[in-house]
């Protein structure tokens, strides 16, 4: 993997050998301020915020005594694809790819003597290209932890990703062989399996929510030390990683590093809480913020996953977005909340159902939807062919609509009734009242945008030349007559905001535009 200055999310899996040297140092900063003889007002709260009293920190002793057993590290040997750098193994720092390193630079030597054990090999690009290239083999190390006293182990599925053989090694130093029973790389989980045990040390994923700022203990392998322990607290919910639709990552400031991947994070009973996953990071060591995959979560998946191997996820089948304030406007709801529709999947639960594009799903069962990465986790969440009620906001009020949700599969590619038709010679552009020059599309449905006022509030909110206008308040358009007859249509309703459906490069989104004039 080419080395960055800034690796914003990175992967933790593990380095085969680590050089650490630290240097602590800090500022005190103390704010001095000088007796004021002028007359000052007291400042009484409205509400006054009394928070509990904080006891001492705890010690962690007695509880890492207690699960640590259960704690295991894995290390990994298999073949990568030739396609594949594999970020997920910790980049350069285990693969010793070193760009940034010349060829004749003294720590190159140092490091590639540890390449050679690992089956690496040694030198530079000069060395490959003297010999052929071999499929690369990898050693890479991570972290697990045992859920059940028959051997099952729950870990990352980037820790066990293309591995030719598992091996676990339980905090006593044993040794065993492990085979995988199943992988999600949706959410980075997998569960492996070591066989002929029935008294195997466990621990259990906690049944309740952890709140922000509880203590979390992290036990783990990082840079392949083995039986490691850090403790920090839960910084954040609800983290949104690598624009994941299926995870809802806990942060936690615990020390987290490479090779703490599938490594557990415990609450003070004891309970497994996350499994750590991925860090934020400028340097691809610790710096505070580390994603772990929530307990929740991790039930739903590991279960599936020992049963049958395999995670089947709900599918509802439409296209969505966030609705912000501008688009809560046009279609009069009060809060920006919920899950717009750009567009149901043909033939799709939701199509069937008659969930229309334009609609805005407010709930699922009752349980208010507070954006698009929520409705997709809540779908998800749930099992083929379960039945819900969808509350969609559509013309101005709520309705019920009830959806028996189907299975989730890999997306298809567009068919040929959907790719673009080859675009005709454009009748003649007109402007319209928003600012906005239109055209018919004659290669397809809407209008095309062929201008757009840079003083316009639609170049505020990004609409931009080539951009196709599909809708305006819910209603087609292919003339810019349909448009300016759509858009007074909003204003006779005492509305200042449109909804205005558009696409750019086969995406279709929702926008509020303001339908003042254009500013001269």
């Amino acid at each position: 993997m080419p080395s960055t200055k800034f690796n914003a999310r990175r992967w933790l899996g593990a380095s085969a050998l680590a050089i650490l040297a630290g240097i602590g140092g800090g500022t005190a900063f103390v704010a001095a301020t000088a007796p004021s003889t002028a007359q000052t007002a007291t400042l009484v709260p409205a509400a006054q915020i009394t928070a509990p009293a904080v006891t001492n920190a705890p010690n962690f002793a007695d509880l890492v005594e207690a699960v640590k057993p259960a704690v295991v590290s894995i290390i990994v040997e298999g073949g990568e694809k030739e396609d594949a750098r594999d970020l997920q193994r910790g980049g350069p720092q285990f693969k010793f790819d070193f760009p940034d390193l010349p060829n004749d630079h003294p720590f190159r030597d140092f490091f590639e003597q540890f390449g050679d054990q690992f089956g690496q090999g040694r030198g530079g690009p000069g060395d490959n290209q003297a010999r052929p290239q071999a499929p690369r083999k990898f050693m890479a190390a991570g972290s697990g932890f045992a859920i059940s006293a028959d051997g099952y182990i729950v870990t990352n599925n980037h820790v066990v990703d293309n591995a030719d053989k598992v091996t676990v090694v339980f905090d006593d130093g044993k040794e065993m062989t492990a085979k995988v029973i199943g992988t999600d790389e949706k959410t980075d989980l997998a569960v492996v399996k070591v066989d002929g045990v029935t008294d195997l040390p466990f621990v259990k994923l906690a049944d309740n929510e952890v709140r922000v700022g509880e203590w979390v203990v992290a036990v783990g392998n990082p840079f392949g030390l083995g039986g490691t322990v850090t403790a920090g607290i839960v910084s954040a919910r609800g983290r949104d990683i690598a624009g994941s639709a299926y995870g809802d990552f806990l942060q936690i400031d615990a020390a987290v590093n490479t090779g703490n991947s599938g490594g557990p994070d415990f609450n003070l009973q004891g309970e497994v809480v996350g499994v750590n996953t991925a860090i934020f990071s400028p340097n691809g060591g610790n710096v505070g913020i580390a994603f772990a995959i929530p307990a929740s979560v991790v039930k739903q998946v590991t279960g599936q996953l020992i049963q049958s191997g395999t995670v089947t996820r709900g599918f509802l089948g439409v296209g969505i977005q966030d609705v912000n304030r501008d688009i809560a406007d046009s279609v009069g709801l009060k809060d920006a909340a919920g899950a717009l529709v750009t567009e149901p999947t043909k033939d799709s639960p939701a199509d069937k159902a008659g969930v229309k594009s334009g609609d805005v799903i407010t709930a699922v069962d009752g349980q208010a939807v507070t954006n698009a990465l929520d409705l997709s986790r809540t779908i998800a969440g749930k099992n083929p062919g379960t039945a819900v009620e969808l509350s969609v906001w559509r013309d101005g009020k709520e309705q019920k609509i009830s959806v028996t949700l189907g299975k989730l599969e890999e997306a298809a590619k567009p068919s040929e009734e959907q790719q673009q038709a080859p675009a005709e010679e454009p009748a003649a552009p007109a402007p319209t009242s928003v600012g906005l020059t239109l055209v018919p599309n004659s290669g397809g449905e809407g209008l095309l945008i062929q201008d757009v006022d840079p003083n316009s509030a639609a170049a505020e909110k990004g609409f931009a030349v080539g951009d196709t206008i599909l809708e305006v308040n819910n209603q087609a358009v292919s003339s810019v007559a349909d448009f300016e007859k759509a858009v007074q249509g909003v204003k006779d309703a005492g509305r200042s905001t449109a909804l205005v459906k558009a696409q750019r490069d086969g995406n279709t989104r929702f926008i509020g535009l303001p339908i003042t004039e254009a500013k001269s």
